[in-house]
């Protein structure tokens, strides 16, 4: 891809887009969690799709994963600078769905 045909928010959308992907951001903005723990917090997501959504976040540089050298060894993720970043587009969307969707589920 040439830099005169990169689009900023074409990049972003087709990031953020696939399914459970701002789910995991949702969740991670309450900090690092384990893989389990995220699948338990987001609920749903098989975790072969989970194993996806966070190496594409990951390979992003959205999120960060940490293995800890414990017996057995313990994988924990967090948001980078960039994820954290994410914070105000999700709370626009839960500000947009109060105002605009009859009931919310959050």
């Amino acid at each position: 891809m040439k830099d005169e045909d990169f689009c900023p928010i074409y990049e972003s959308i087709n990031l953020l887009q696939e399914k459970w992907t701002l789910h995991i951001v949702r969740s991670l903005l309450g900090g690092p969690k384990g893989f389990n723990e995220l699948g338990r917090d987001i609920g749903g997501c098989n975790p072969t799709t989970l194993t996806q959504r966070l190496e594409r976040l990951e390979a992003a540089g959205v999120i960060e994963k940490t293995v800890q050298s414990t017996m057995p060894p313990r994988t924990r993720y967090t948001l980078s600078g960039a994820g954290l970043e994410l914070e105000g587009v999700i709370a626009a969307v839960g500000s947009w769905g109060r105002r605009f969707l009859a009931q919310s589920r959050c």
